[in-house]
């Protein structure tokens, strides 16, 4: 009989939360449904969202702040593109930016072609974009970023200080990231993300990047489990996992836990009940 456990138990101050995010619906999604060869078109370079995506980003938006979770991310982690940062600030961000809030906005106004009015960073958890997380890298346009100098301007309140070049020196206009450079890729990003002190952090990316970096987990589960974790994201799909720190790599530290028996000297609770019991077993 196999009396190995089913379940797995970890402390949780090694236990991370994780809310990936496909993001929504962006044009080349539309395009590249209807001809695979669009997505080699500079017609779609850094590609936007359509209404129907912007959609998909307020019904998440409404589903994030019913179910609280938009008041338990300490950090939102986003790749460096048009569609995904439009995700991100409309998904995570707050609410529509008024004059006079002293605070950069998340996204000014119409930026990337949205329509829409600009939204505030106000009582919203801080964004920081990481080239990491971008989409499977060459060749097709839409995976293109610009210079981090024009995402400043239109999005003022994302952190683009990890990105080391201001233009886009990752994508080849005719070299094809291999899938397994998008899987190491993406195992590096998930080693970063354990460095971060946030316990819970949104991630909003790519589903090439999701499927690739994923592909490497769940062969020590059971072979639903395993399909559940490698299940490929639909447009603006949030999924939340676990990453566990089953190593001694530098665990952080809980502040809920409790070590017990601070109190320098004796315990003398304890020391009264020890002394007690002695006597009970004397008589």
């Amino acid at each position: 009989m196999d009396t190995a456990p089913s379940q797995g138990l970890y402390p949780l101050r090694r236990c991370k939360t994780i809310h990936l995010v496909r993001h929504a619906q962006g044009i080349h999604n539309v395009a590249g449904e209807l001809d695979h060869s669009a997505y080699l078109s500079p017609d779609l370079f850094d590609a936007h969202l359509t209404p129907l995506g912007w959609q998909q980003v307020d019904n998440l938006r409404k589903h994030v702040h019913s179910s609280g979770l938009s008041k338990r991310i300490e950090l939102v982690i986003v790749s460096p593109l048009l569609r995904t940062m439009q995700t991100a600030v409309g998904v995570f961000g707050g609410e529509v930016y008024a004059d006079g809030i002293d605070v950069p906005p998340l996204m000014v106004k119409n930026a990337g072609k949205s329509s829409r009015p600009t939204i505030s960073s106000l009582n919203s958890p801080p964004f920081v974009a990481v080239e990491l997380c971008r989409e499977h890298l060459g060749v097709h346009w839409c995976d293109k970023r610009r210079s981090t100098t024009e995402y400043k301007q239109l999005f003022p309140g994302i952190d683009f200080s990890l990105i080391e070049s201001d233009d886009d020196i990752l994508w080849k206009p005719d070299v094809r990231e291999a899938n397994e450079e998008v899987a190491a890729r993406g195992l590096k990003f998930l080693n970063w993300l354990w460095t971060r002190k946030e316990k819970e952090i949104a991630v909003i990316t790519h589903s090439g990047f999701l499927i690739h970096a994923l592909g490497a987990f769940g062969n020590d589960c059971h072979p639903t489990v395993k399909s559940e974790i490698c299940r490929p994201f639909n447009n603006c799909e949030l999924r939340s996992v676990v990453i566990v720190d089953r190593s001694m790599i530098s665990p952080n530290p809980l502040s809920i836990d409790h070590p017990g028996n601070i109190p320098s000297g004796p315990d003398v609770p304890s020391d009264n009940g020890n002394e007690e019991i002695a006597d009970a077993f004397s008589k």
